[in-house]
Protein backbone atom coordinates (compact mmCIF):
# COMPACT_ATOMS: atom_id res chain seq x y z
CA UNK A 1 0.00 0.00 0.00
CA UNK A 2 2.92 1.97 0.93
CA UNK A 3 4.53 1.71 -2.10
CA UNK A 4 1.99 2.55 -4.86
CA UNK A 5 0.52 5.63 -2.67
CA UNK A 6 4.55 6.74 -3.12
CA UNK A 7 4.15 6.17 -6.53
CA UNK A 8 0.43 7.61 -6.96
CA UNK A 9 1.86 10.64 -5.15
CA UNK A 10 5.43 10.85 -7.50
CA UNK A 11 3.13 10.89 -10.92
CA UNK A 12 0.43 13.30 -9.24
CA UNK A 13 3.55 15.57 -8.41
CA UNK A 14 4.86 15.33 -11.97
CA UNK A 15 1.93 16.53 -13.60
CA UNK A 16 1.51 18.54 -11.47
CA UNK A 17 5.44 20.34 -12.14
CA UNK A 18 4.47 20.07 -16.01
CA UNK A 19 1.64 22.63 -15.87
CA UNK A 20 4.00 25.40 -16.23
CA UNK A 21 5.86 23.89 -18.40
CA UNK A 22 3.14 23.38 -20.73
CA UNK A 23 1.62 27.37 -19.79
CA UNK A 24 5.10 28.72 -20.70
CA UNK A 25 4.59 27.13 -24.11
CA UNK A 26 1.58 27.67 -25.04
CA UNK A 27 1.68 31.35 -23.88
CA UNK A 28 5.22 31.71 -26.40
CA UNK A 29 3.19 29.29 -28.77
CA UNK A 30 0.38 31.93 -28.84
CA UNK A 31 2.83 35.11 -29.29
CA UNK A 32 4.76 33.32 -31.48
CA UNK A 33 3.10 35.01 -35.40
CA UNK A 34 4.43 32.35 -37.33
CA UNK A 35 2.66 29.67 -35.34
CA UNK A 36 -0.27 30.05 -33.24
CA UNK A 37 -1.57 26.31 -33.27
CA UNK A 38 -2.79 26.02 -29.48
CA UNK A 39 -5.13 23.08 -29.56
CA UNK A 40 -2.38 20.43 -28.55
CA UNK A 41 -1.25 22.48 -25.83
CA UNK A 42 -4.84 22.38 -24.31
CA UNK A 43 -5.46 19.25 -24.56
CA UNK A 44 -1.67 18.44 -22.75
CA UNK A 45 -3.22 20.59 -19.82
CA UNK A 46 -6.46 18.83 -19.79
CA UNK A 47 -4.64 15.34 -19.55
CA UNK A 48 -2.22 16.78 -16.95
CA UNK A 49 -5.01 17.94 -14.86
CA UNK A 50 -7.35 14.61 -15.13
CA UNK A 51 -3.77 12.79 -14.13
CA UNK A 52 -3.26 14.81 -11.45
CA UNK A 53 -6.48 14.27 -10.22
CA UNK A 54 -6.86 10.67 -10.38
CA UNK A 55 -3.51 9.69 -8.77
CA UNK A 56 -3.93 12.59 -5.93
CA UNK A 57 -7.11 10.90 -5.22
CA UNK A 58 -5.41 7.72 -4.87
CA UNK A 59 -2.51 8.63 -3.14
CA UNK A 60 -4.37 10.53 -0.69
CA UNK A 61 -6.45 7.64 0.19
CA UNK A 62 -3.73 5.62 0.60
CA UNK A 63 -1.68 7.55 2.97
CA UNK A 64 -4.68 8.70 5.06
CA UNK A 65 -5.55 4.61 4.91
CA UNK A 66 -2.77 4.24 6.50
CA UNK A 67 -2.59 6.98 8.80
CA UNK A 68 -5.91 5.68 10.39
CA UNK A 69 -4.50 2.12 9.92
CA UNK A 70 -2.14 3.52 12.41
CA UNK A 71 -4.28 5.42 14.61
CA UNK A 72 -6.11 1.86 15.02
CA UNK A 73 -2.82 0.10 15.86
CA UNK A 74 -1.99 2.05 18.15
CA UNK A 75 -4.99 2.47 20.28
CA UNK A 76 -4.86 -1.36 20.31
CA UNK A 77 -1.31 -1.12 22.09
CA UNK A 78 -2.03 1.00 24.25
CA UNK A 79 -5.04 -0.56 25.81
CA UNK A 80 -3.28 -3.69 25.35
CA UNK A 81 -0.72 -2.84 27.24
CA UNK A 82 -3.01 -1.20 29.79
CA UNK A 83 -4.56 -4.47 30.33
CA UNK A 84 -1.47 -5.90 31.59
CA UNK A 85 0.00 -2.92 33.91
CA UNK A 86 -0.29 -3.86 37.28
CA UNK A 87 -2.80 -2.27 40.17
CA UNK A 88 0.05 -0.53 41.74
CA UNK A 89 -0.09 1.77 38.26
CA UNK A 90 -3.23 2.70 38.25
CA UNK A 91 -3.34 3.18 42.38
CA UNK A 92 -1.13 6.42 41.77
CA UNK A 93 -2.54 7.60 38.05
CA UNK A 94 -5.73 9.54 37.66
CA UNK A 95 -7.88 7.74 35.38
CA UNK A 96 -8.84 10.74 33.38
CA UNK A 97 -5.28 10.98 32.78
CA UNK A 98 -5.11 7.55 31.53
CA UNK A 99 -8.41 8.21 29.05
CA UNK A 100 -7.10 11.15 27.70
CA UNK A 101 -3.80 9.43 26.53
CA UNK A 102 -6.13 6.78 25.25
CA UNK A 103 -8.31 9.12 23.21
CA UNK A 104 -7.43 12.87 23.15
CA UNK A 105 -3.37 12.61 22.53
CA UNK A 106 -4.06 9.24 19.75
CA UNK A 107 -6.49 11.69 18.33
CA UNK A 108 -3.72 14.52 18.34
CA UNK A 109 -0.87 11.85 16.67
CA UNK A 110 -3.59 10.44 14.28
CA UNK A 111 -3.75 14.31 12.71
CA UNK A 112 -0.26 14.77 12.40
CA UNK A 113 0.07 11.88 10.79
CA UNK A 114 -2.82 12.18 8.65
CA UNK A 115 -1.61 15.67 7.15
CA UNK A 116 1.96 14.55 7.26
CA UNK A 117 1.47 13.09 3.39
CA UNK A 118 0.22 16.61 2.64
CA UNK A 119 3.33 18.15 4.08
CA UNK A 120 5.74 15.86 2.32
CA UNK A 121 4.19 16.13 -0.90
CA UNK A 122 4.59 19.81 -0.27
CA UNK A 123 8.02 20.07 0.65
CA UNK A 124 8.80 17.38 -2.80
CA UNK A 125 7.23 20.15 -4.73
CA UNK A 126 9.51 22.50 -3.19
CA UNK A 127 12.29 20.59 -4.29
CA UNK A 128 11.51 19.80 -7.57
CA UNK A 129 9.91 23.52 -8.86
CA UNK A 130 13.71 24.75 -7.27
CA UNK A 131 15.16 22.13 -9.18
CA UNK A 132 13.07 23.61 -12.47
CA UNK A 133 13.46 27.39 -11.70
CA UNK A 134 17.33 26.33 -11.44
CA UNK A 135 17.52 25.29 -15.12
CA UNK A 136 15.56 28.27 -16.16
CA UNK A 137 17.61 31.53 -14.07
CA UNK A 138 19.79 31.26 -11.50
CA UNK A 139 19.60 34.86 -10.34
CA UNK A 140 15.67 34.33 -10.60
CA UNK A 141 15.50 31.79 -8.12
CA UNK A 142 17.79 33.18 -5.83
CA UNK A 143 16.14 36.01 -5.37
CA UNK A 144 12.74 33.66 -5.19
CA UNK A 145 14.71 31.96 -1.85
CA UNK A 146 16.17 35.19 -0.68
CA UNK A 147 13.63 35.29 2.39
CA UNK A 148 13.29 31.47 2.86
CA UNK A 149 16.19 31.62 5.44
CA UNK A 150 14.55 34.45 7.16
CA UNK A 151 11.00 31.63 7.28
CA UNK A 152 13.20 28.88 8.71
CA UNK A 153 14.50 30.47 11.80
CA UNK A 154 11.26 31.80 12.29
CA UNK A 155 9.92 28.57 12.19
CA UNK A 156 12.73 27.11 14.36
CA UNK A 157 11.70 29.65 16.99
CA UNK A 158 7.85 29.01 17.07
CA UNK A 159 8.59 24.71 17.39
CA UNK A 160 10.97 25.68 20.42
CA UNK A 161 8.03 27.95 22.11
CA UNK A 162 4.99 25.93 21.12
CA UNK A 163 6.22 22.40 22.45
CA UNK A 164 6.02 23.36 26.06
CA UNK A 165 3.02 25.00 25.22
CA UNK A 166 1.15 21.65 23.62
CA UNK A 167 2.83 19.78 26.78
CA UNK A 168 0.73 22.00 28.94
CA UNK A 169 -2.17 21.92 27.03
CA UNK A 170 -2.50 18.00 26.59
CA UNK A 171 -2.34 17.75 30.20
CA UNK A 172 -5.02 20.36 31.38
CA UNK A 173 -7.10 18.33 28.90
CA UNK A 174 -6.22 15.31 30.68
CA UNK A 175 -7.20 17.27 34.02
CA UNK A 176 -10.67 18.71 32.61
CA UNK A 177 -11.41 14.61 31.67
CA UNK A 178 -10.69 13.75 34.96
CA UNK A 179 -12.63 15.80 36.64
CA UNK A 180 -15.69 15.12 34.34
CA UNK A 181 -15.26 11.16 34.92
CA UNK A 182 -15.23 11.38 38.37
CA UNK A 183 -18.15 13.62 38.54
CA UNK A 184 -19.96 11.09 36.02
CA UNK A 185 -18.71 7.72 38.05
CA UNK A 186 -19.17 9.67 41.30
CA UNK A 187 -22.29 11.53 40.59
CA UNK A 188 -24.02 9.72 43.33
CA UNK A 189 -21.69 10.96 45.98
CA UNK A 190 -21.47 14.22 44.16
CA UNK A 191 -25.63 14.66 44.85
CA UNK A 192 -25.37 13.16 48.30
CA UNK A 193 -23.32 16.00 49.37
CA UNK A 194 -25.38 18.47 47.47
CA UNK A 195 -22.00 19.33 46.16
CA UNK A 196 -22.35 20.22 42.30
CA UNK A 197 -22.28 23.87 42.38
CA UNK A 198 -18.36 22.88 43.83
CA UNK A 199 -17.91 20.47 41.22
CA UNK A 200 -18.98 22.74 38.63
CA UNK A 201 -16.42 25.28 40.21
CA UNK A 202 -13.88 22.77 40.41
CA UNK A 203 -14.50 22.11 36.29
CA UNK A 204 -14.66 25.71 35.47
CA UNK A 205 -11.26 26.26 37.00
CA UNK A 206 -9.39 23.74 35.52
CA UNK A 207 -11.58 24.76 32.06
CA UNK A 208 -9.74 28.20 32.68
CA UNK A 209 -6.18 26.99 33.27
CA UNK A 210 -7.09 24.95 29.16
CA UNK A 211 -8.27 27.81 27.60
CA UNK A 212 -5.17 29.92 29.22
CA UNK A 213 -2.41 27.41 27.83
CA UNK A 214 -4.79 27.24 24.25
CA UNK A 215 -5.10 31.31 24.16
CA UNK A 216 -1.35 31.26 24.32
CA UNK A 217 -0.76 28.63 22.19
CA UNK A 218 -2.92 30.71 19.35
CA UNK A 219 -1.28 33.75 20.15
CA UNK A 220 2.27 31.87 19.76
CA UNK A 221 1.14 30.85 16.30
CA UNK A 222 -0.64 34.13 15.60
CA UNK A 223 2.58 35.85 15.98
CA UNK A 224 4.62 33.84 13.87
CA UNK A 225 2.80 32.50 10.98
CA UNK A 226 2.28 36.19 9.31
CA UNK A 227 5.94 36.42 9.06
CA UNK A 228 6.56 32.67 7.36
CA UNK A 229 3.65 32.59 4.95
CA UNK A 230 4.55 36.55 3.86
CA UNK A 231 8.16 36.42 3.82
CA UNK A 232 7.82 34.52 0.51
CA UNK A 233 6.11 37.28 -0.76
CA UNK A 234 9.34 39.14 -0.69
CA UNK A 235 10.87 36.97 -3.04
CA UNK A 236 7.75 37.24 -5.47
CA UNK A 237 8.18 40.83 -5.77
CA UNK A 238 11.82 40.31 -6.44
CA UNK A 239 11.31 37.98 -9.45
CA UNK A 240 8.44 40.57 -10.57
CA UNK A 241 10.91 43.65 -10.75
CA UNK A 242 13.66 41.34 -11.98
CA UNK A 243 12.51 39.40 -14.60
CA UNK A 244 10.02 41.84 -15.79
CA UNK A 245 12.88 44.03 -16.41
CA UNK A 246 13.88 40.92 -18.11
CA UNK A 247 10.97 40.31 -20.63
CA UNK A 248 11.09 43.93 -21.24
CA UNK A 249 15.03 43.59 -22.64
CA UNK A 250 13.86 40.58 -24.49
CA UNK A 251 16.11 38.31 -22.90
CA UNK A 252 13.20 36.59 -21.07
CA UNK A 253 10.27 35.56 -22.78
CA UNK A 254 6.85 36.00 -21.03
CA UNK A 255 5.89 32.54 -20.92
CA UNK A 256 8.78 31.79 -19.09
CA UNK A 257 8.32 34.29 -16.34
CA UNK A 258 4.56 33.19 -15.72
CA UNK A 259 6.26 29.72 -15.46
CA UNK A 260 8.49 30.88 -13.40
CA UNK A 261 5.86 32.56 -11.11
CA UNK A 262 3.85 29.39 -10.92
CA UNK A 263 6.76 27.57 -9.71
CA UNK A 264 7.54 30.06 -6.83
CA UNK A 265 3.95 29.54 -5.72
CA UNK A 266 4.49 25.93 -5.65
CA UNK A 267 7.43 27.23 -3.53
CA UNK A 268 5.15 29.05 -0.88
CA UNK A 269 2.49 26.36 -0.54
CA UNK A 270 4.79 24.46 2.25
CA UNK A 271 5.48 28.07 3.84
CA UNK A 272 1.81 28.79 3.75
CA UNK A 273 1.03 25.31 5.77
CA UNK A 274 4.34 24.99 7.47
CA UNK A 275 2.69 27.24 10.75
CA UNK A 276 -0.18 24.99 10.87
CA UNK A 277 2.24 21.57 10.14
CA UNK A 278 4.20 22.46 13.31
CA UNK A 279 2.25 23.44 15.98
CA UNK A 280 0.01 19.76 14.98
CA UNK A 281 4.03 18.66 14.99
CA UNK A 282 4.56 20.00 18.21
CA UNK A 283 1.06 18.75 19.65
CA UNK A 284 1.46 15.01 18.09
CA UNK A 285 4.98 15.23 19.94
CA UNK A 286 3.99 16.05 23.24
CA UNK A 287 1.29 13.49 22.81
CA UNK A 288 3.44 10.90 21.88
CA UNK A 289 5.64 11.87 24.96
CA UNK A 290 2.79 11.33 26.77
CA UNK A 291 1.97 7.97 25.70
CA UNK A 292 5.00 6.52 25.30
CA UNK A 293 5.16 7.37 29.18
CA UNK A 294 2.44 5.20 29.56
CA UNK A 295 3.95 2.24 26.89
CA UNK A 296 7.34 2.58 28.65
CA UNK A 297 5.53 1.56 32.05
CA UNK A 298 6.85 -2.22 33.37
CA UNK A 299 4.12 -4.04 34.62
CA UNK A 300 5.32 -4.96 38.72
CA UNK A 301 3.28 -8.33 38.47
CA UNK A 302 4.28 -10.50 35.49
CA UNK A 303 4.67 -14.51 35.02
CA UNK A 304 8.20 -16.04 36.47
CA UNK A 305 10.34 -17.42 33.33
CA UNK A 306 9.42 -20.60 34.05
CA UNK A 307 5.83 -20.44 35.71
CA UNK A 308 4.07 -23.00 37.46
CA UNK A 309 0.50 -23.98 35.87
CA UNK A 310 -1.82 -24.29 39.00
CA UNK A 311 -4.15 -27.05 37.86
CA UNK A 312 -6.74 -28.45 39.67
CA UNK A 313 -5.52 -27.24 43.41
CA UNK A 314 -6.14 -28.69 46.35
CA UNK A 315 -6.50 -25.21 47.74
CA UNK A 316 -4.25 -25.07 50.88
CA UNK A 317 -3.42 -21.23 51.65
CA UNK A 318 -0.66 -20.13 53.57
CA UNK A 319 0.40 -16.27 54.39
CA UNK A 320 3.75 -16.69 55.78
CA UNK A 321 5.62 -13.88 57.04
CA UNK A 322 3.89 -11.54 55.09
CA UNK A 323 4.86 -7.92 55.06
CA UNK A 324 3.20 -5.13 52.78
CA UNK A 325 3.11 -1.97 52.30
CA UNK A 326 0.99 -0.01 49.32
CA UNK A 327 3.47 1.54 47.38
CA UNK A 328 5.87 3.51 49.72
CA UNK A 329 3.10 3.96 52.49
CA UNK A 330 3.12 2.19 56.03
CA UNK A 331 3.41 -1.87 55.92
CA UNK A 332 -0.82 -2.53 56.14
CA UNK A 333 0.37 -6.75 56.79
CA UNK A 334 3.37 -7.12 58.89
CA UNK A 335 4.58 -10.60 59.51
CA UNK A 336 1.10 -11.84 58.78
CA UNK A 337 1.07 -15.65 59.70
CA UNK A 338 -2.41 -17.34 58.32
CA UNK A 339 -2.77 -20.75 57.02
CA UNK A 340 -5.94 -22.24 55.57
CA UNK A 341 -6.13 -26.21 54.75
CA UNK A 342 -8.35 -27.39 51.33
CA UNK A 343 -11.84 -26.87 51.81
CA UNK A 344 -11.84 -25.07 54.56
CA UNK A 345 -13.89 -21.83 55.55
CA UNK A 346 -12.48 -18.91 57.41
CA UNK A 347 -13.67 -15.33 58.16
CA UNK A 348 -11.58 -12.94 58.55
CA UNK A 349 -12.72 -10.32 61.23
CA UNK A 350 -10.88 -7.20 62.03
CA UNK A 351 -11.33 -3.14 62.05
CA UNK A 352 -11.22 -1.14 59.48
CA UNK A 353 -7.64 -0.80 58.61
CA UNK A 354 -6.30 -3.76 60.04
CA UNK A 355 -5.56 -5.72 56.77
CA UNK A 356 -8.33 -8.03 55.73
CA UNK A 357 -8.89 -6.64 52.05
CA UNK A 358 -5.01 -6.41 51.83
CA UNK A 359 -5.06 -10.52 52.14
CA UNK A 360 -8.23 -10.38 49.26
CA UNK A 361 -5.49 -8.30 47.08
CA UNK A 362 -2.75 -10.84 47.86
CA UNK A 363 -3.48 -13.99 46.87
CA UNK A 364 -4.40 -13.47 43.15
CA UNK A 365 -1.27 -12.02 43.12
CA UNK A 366 -2.79 -8.26 42.18
CA UNK A 367 0.44 -7.16 44.44
CA UNK A 368 3.55 -8.55 45.41
CA UNK A 369 4.59 -8.90 48.89
CA UNK A 370 7.55 -7.35 50.12
CA UNK A 371 8.91 -9.98 52.35
CA UNK A 372 7.50 -12.97 53.19
CA UNK A 373 5.99 -15.58 50.80
CA UNK A 374 2.10 -16.06 49.35
CA UNK A 375 1.58 -19.82 48.43
CA UNK A 376 -1.01 -22.08 47.25
CA UNK A 377 -0.64 -26.37 47.73
CA UNK A 378 3.14 -25.20 48.85
CA UNK A 379 3.84 -23.20 45.43
CA UNK A 380 4.41 -19.30 45.80
CA UNK A 381 2.33 -17.38 44.14
CA UNK A 382 5.30 -15.53 42.37
CA UNK A 383 6.41 -18.75 40.67
CA UNK A 384 2.34 -19.65 39.33
CA UNK A 385 1.49 -18.72 36.06
CA UNK A 386 -0.96 -15.62 36.54
CA UNK A 387 -3.91 -16.73 34.49
CA UNK A 388 -3.90 -20.05 36.14
CA UNK A 389 -3.50 -18.82 39.61
CA UNK A 390 -6.52 -16.03 38.53
CA UNK A 391 -8.77 -19.06 37.47
CA UNK A 392 -8.84 -20.99 40.93
CA UNK A 393 -9.20 -18.02 42.72
CA UNK A 394 -12.48 -16.08 42.66
CA UNK A 395 -13.39 -13.12 44.15
CA UNK A 396 -16.11 -10.82 45.47
CA UNK A 397 -15.51 -7.38 46.44
CA UNK A 398 -18.19 -5.61 48.26
CA UNK A 399 -19.22 -2.87 45.44
CA UNK A 400 -18.80 -5.17 42.50
CA UNK A 401 -18.50 -3.55 38.85
CA UNK A 402 -21.02 -4.25 36.14
CA UNK A 403 -20.70 -3.83 32.51
CA UNK A 404 -22.98 -1.60 30.18
CA UNK A 405 -24.10 -4.99 28.84
CA UNK A 406 -26.78 -7.37 29.25
CA UNK A 407 -27.17 -9.32 32.61
CA UNK A 408 -26.60 -12.69 30.80
CA UNK A 409 -23.24 -10.89 29.54
CA UNK A 410 -22.35 -10.15 33.07
CA UNK A 411 -22.77 -13.47 34.19
CA UNK A 412 -20.86 -14.99 31.87
CA UNK A 413 -18.01 -12.50 31.73
CA UNK A 414 -15.28 -15.20 33.43
CA UNK A 415 -17.39 -17.96 30.91
CA UNK A 416 -17.92 -16.12 27.45
CA UNK A 417 -19.12 -20.02 26.11
CA UNK A 418 -21.14 -20.95 29.44
CA UNK A 419 -24.81 -21.21 27.77
CA UNK A 420 -27.88 -19.81 29.22
CA UNK A 421 -28.93 -23.17 31.19
CA UNK A 422 -25.12 -22.63 33.69
CA UNK A 423 -25.79 -18.69 34.02
CA UNK A 424 -29.33 -19.72 34.40
CA UNK A 425 -28.17 -22.22 37.37
CA UNK A 426 -25.32 -19.53 38.62
CA UNK A 427 -28.08 -17.27 38.99
CA UNK A 428 -30.06 -19.63 41.10
CA UNK A 429 -27.38 -20.04 43.40
CA UNK A 430 -26.65 -16.40 44.01
CA UNK A 431 -30.54 -16.14 44.64
CA UNK A 432 -30.74 -13.76 41.81
CA UNK A 433 -33.03 -15.51 39.51
CA UNK A 434 -35.75 -14.29 41.00
CA UNK A 435 -35.67 -10.74 39.93
CA UNK A 436 -33.99 -10.92 37.12
CA UNK A 437 -36.47 -12.95 35.84
CA UNK A 438 -39.28 -9.85 36.70
CA UNK A 439 -37.12 -7.25 34.71
CA UNK A 440 -38.69 -6.34 31.43
CA UNK A 441 -35.95 -8.56 28.86
CA UNK A 442 -35.05 -11.05 31.79
CA UNK A 443 -31.64 -12.06 31.35
CA UNK A 444 -31.27 -10.27 27.98
CA UNK A 445 -31.55 -6.92 29.93
CA UNK A 446 -29.04 -3.85 29.44
CA UNK A 447 -28.65 -2.83 33.01
CA UNK A 448 -26.38 0.31 32.23
CA UNK A 449 -23.18 2.22 32.98
CA UNK A 450 -21.81 0.00 36.24
CA UNK A 451 -25.19 -1.77 36.44
CA UNK A 452 -26.47 1.57 38.27
CA UNK A 453 -30.22 0.55 37.23
CA UNK A 454 -30.02 -2.37 40.19
CA UNK A 455 -29.73 -2.11 43.29
CA UNK A 456 -26.68 -2.76 45.24
CA UNK A 457 -27.80 -5.84 46.66
CA UNK A 458 -28.52 -7.08 42.98
CA UNK A 459 -25.24 -5.93 41.72
CA UNK A 460 -23.25 -8.33 44.50
CA UNK A 461 -25.84 -10.98 43.39
CA UNK A 462 -24.87 -10.84 40.20
CA UNK A 463 -21.00 -10.54 41.28
CA UNK A 464 -21.98 -13.41 43.26
CA UNK A 465 -23.21 -15.99 40.45
CA UNK A 466 -20.49 -14.15 37.96
CA UNK A 467 -18.18 -15.51 40.28
CA UNK A 468 -19.87 -19.04 40.95
CA UNK A 469 -20.28 -20.10 37.09
CA UNK A 470 -15.96 -19.75 36.87
CA UNK A 471 -16.44 -22.69 39.67
CA UNK A 472 -12.75 -21.17 41.04
CA UNK A 473 -11.19 -23.74 43.99
CA UNK A 474 -10.48 -21.33 45.94
CA UNK A 475 -13.21 -18.23 46.73
CA UNK A 476 -13.10 -14.78 48.13
CA UNK A 477 -16.23 -13.26 49.77
CA UNK A 478 -15.11 -9.44 50.62
CA UNK A 479 -17.84 -8.89 52.91
CA UNK A 480 -19.73 -9.68 49.55
CA UNK A 481 -23.31 -9.66 51.14
CA UNK A 482 -23.30 -5.97 52.65
CA UNK A 483 -25.85 -4.39 50.68
CA UNK A 484 -28.27 -7.20 50.94
CA UNK A 485 -31.05 -7.15 53.00
CA UNK A 486 -31.03 -9.52 55.86
CA UNK A 487 -33.92 -12.17 54.59
CA UNK A 488 -32.03 -12.26 50.67
CA UNK A 489 -28.77 -12.56 52.58
CA UNK A 490 -29.74 -16.30 54.58
CA UNK A 491 -31.21 -17.46 51.17
CA UNK A 492 -27.90 -16.79 49.44
CA UNK A 493 -26.20 -18.28 52.86
CA UNK A 494 -28.22 -21.27 52.27
CA UNK A 495 -27.30 -21.92 48.47
CA UNK A 496 -22.94 -20.97 49.65
CA UNK A 497 -22.96 -23.64 52.64
CA UNK A 498 -23.62 -26.20 49.33
CA UNK A 499 -21.55 -24.46 47.37
CA UNK A 500 -18.38 -23.89 49.94
CA UNK A 501 -18.29 -27.78 50.86
CA UNK A 502 -15.22 -28.39 49.66
CA UNK A 503 -13.77 -25.36 48.35
CA UNK A 504 -11.52 -23.18 50.29
CA UNK A 505 -13.01 -19.89 50.92
CA UNK A 506 -12.23 -16.61 52.85
CA UNK A 507 -14.80 -14.57 53.69
CA UNK A 508 -14.10 -11.04 55.15
CA UNK A 509 -17.18 -10.04 57.28
CA UNK A 510 -18.46 -7.73 59.56
CA UNK A 511 -22.44 -9.37 59.90
CA UNK A 512 -22.35 -12.48 62.65
CA UNK A 513 -24.66 -14.15 59.97
CA UNK A 514 -21.97 -14.28 57.63
CA UNK A 515 -19.28 -15.14 59.73
CA UNK A 516 -21.54 -18.08 60.81
CA UNK A 517 -20.86 -19.45 57.35
CA UNK A 518 -16.89 -20.10 58.84
CA UNK A 519 -15.56 -23.56 60.01
CA UNK A 520 -13.14 -20.77 61.59
CA UNK A 521 -12.64 -17.20 62.99
CA UNK A 522 -9.42 -15.37 62.33
CA UNK A 523 -9.42 -11.74 64.33
CA UNK A 524 -7.04 -9.58 62.64
CA UNK A 525 -5.18 -6.15 64.60
CA UNK A 526 -2.58 -4.49 62.94
CA UNK A 527 -1.93 -6.41 59.92
CA UNK A 528 -1.69 -9.82 62.01
CA UNK A 529 -3.42 -12.58 63.03
CA UNK A 530 -3.88 -12.03 67.25
CA UNK A 531 -6.64 -14.99 67.75
CA UNK A 532 -8.31 -17.83 65.99
CA UNK A 533 -10.51 -20.22 66.76
CA UNK A 534 -14.49 -20.65 66.30
CA UNK A 535 -16.98 -17.96 66.92
CA UNK A 536 -17.85 -19.12 69.79
CA UNK A 537 -14.55 -19.62 71.99
CA UNK A 538 -13.36 -15.99 70.50
CA UNK A 539 -16.85 -14.95 72.27
CA UNK A 540 -15.49 -16.43 75.23
CA UNK A 541 -12.11 -15.61 75.33
CA UNK A 542 -11.07 -12.99 73.56
CA UNK A 543 -12.49 -9.28 74.48
CA UNK A 544 -11.17 -7.82 71.34
CA UNK A 545 -13.41 -9.89 69.27
CA UNK A 546 -16.14 -8.97 70.95
CA UNK A 547 -15.27 -5.20 70.51
CA UNK A 548 -14.72 -5.51 66.82
CA UNK A 549 -18.49 -7.32 65.95
CA UNK A 550 -20.09 -4.55 68.57
CA UNK A 551 -17.97 -1.59 66.17
CA UNK A 552 -19.15 -3.70 62.73
CA UNK A 553 -21.83 -1.54 62.05
CA UNK A 554 -19.67 1.45 62.58
CA UNK A 555 -17.09 0.34 60.40
CA UNK A 556 -19.24 -1.28 56.70
CA UNK A 557 -15.82 -0.89 54.53
CA UNK A 558 -12.14 -2.08 54.98
CA UNK A 559 -10.12 0.78 52.72
CA UNK A 560 -6.49 0.02 52.69
CA UNK A 561 -5.62 1.17 49.09
CA UNK A 562 -4.31 4.78 48.62
CA UNK A 563 -6.80 5.98 46.27
CA UNK A 564 -7.50 9.53 46.83
CA UNK A 565 -10.95 9.22 46.86
CA UNK A 566 -11.22 6.64 48.99
CA UNK A 567 -8.97 7.77 51.63
CA UNK A 568 -11.72 11.22 51.48
CA UNK A 569 -14.74 9.17 51.67
CA UNK A 570 -12.99 7.09 54.39
CA UNK A 571 -12.09 10.91 56.45
CA UNK A 572 -15.60 11.61 56.07
CA UNK A 573 -17.01 8.68 57.07
CA UNK A 574 -14.77 8.80 60.05
CA UNK A 575 -15.94 12.39 61.08
CA UNK A 576 -19.58 10.61 61.57
CA UNK A 577 -21.01 12.88 58.49
CA UNK A 578 -21.57 9.99 56.05
CA UNK A 579 -23.45 8.12 58.22
CA UNK A 580 -25.74 10.66 58.91
CA UNK A 581 -26.32 11.17 55.26
CA UNK A 582 -26.64 7.16 54.21
CA UNK A 583 -29.28 7.24 56.89
CA UNK A 584 -31.18 9.85 55.00
CA UNK A 585 -30.65 9.17 51.89
CA UNK A 586 -28.93 6.42 51.62
CA UNK A 587 -28.06 6.26 47.73
CA UNK A 588 -24.91 3.74 47.70
CA UNK A 589 -26.70 1.25 50.50
CA UNK A 590 -24.34 0.19 53.45
CA UNK A 591 -21.38 -1.22 51.69
CA UNK A 592 -17.98 0.42 51.60
CA UNK A 593 -16.71 1.55 48.20
CA UNK A 594 -12.99 -0.24 47.55
CA UNK A 595 -9.81 1.20 45.87
CA UNK A 596 -10.23 -1.51 42.98
CA UNK A 597 -13.60 0.24 42.09
CA UNK A 598 -15.14 -3.08 43.03
CA UNK A 599 -13.89 -5.38 40.06
CA UNK A 600 -14.70 -8.76 40.32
Amino acid sequence: MFGVSVAAAFIALTAQLAVPAVIRSTIDQALDSRSRELTPFIWALVALGLTRGAFAFAYRYGLYSMAYKIDYDLRAIIYEHLTRLSFSFYDRIQSGQVISRANSDIRSVQMYLAFAPLMAMSLLSFVIALAFMLSINVVLTLLAIFALPGVYLVGVRLRNYIFPLSWIVQSRLADVATIVEENVTGVRVVKSFAAEGQQVKLLGRAAQKLQWAMVRQVLARAHHAPIMENLPRVGIALVLLYGGWLVIEGRLSLGTIVAFNAYILMLQAPFRLLGFFMMLGQRARASAERIFEILDEKPDIVDPVDPVVLDEPAGRVDFEGVVFGYGEGPAVLDGLELHIEPGETVAIVGRTGCGKSTIARLLPRFYDVRTGHVSVDGVDVRQLQLASLRANVGLVLDEPFLFSTSIHDNIAYGRPDADRDEVVAAARSAQAHGFIEQLSDGYDTIIGERGYTLSGGQRQRIAIARTLLVNPRILILDDATSAIDVHVEEAIHDALRNLLKGRTTIVIAHRLSTISLADRVVLMEGGRVVASGSHSSLMAGEPRYAQVLAHAEDEPGDDEAPDGLEREIEATRSRGLLEGIEATVNPLGPGGMGPMGGVS
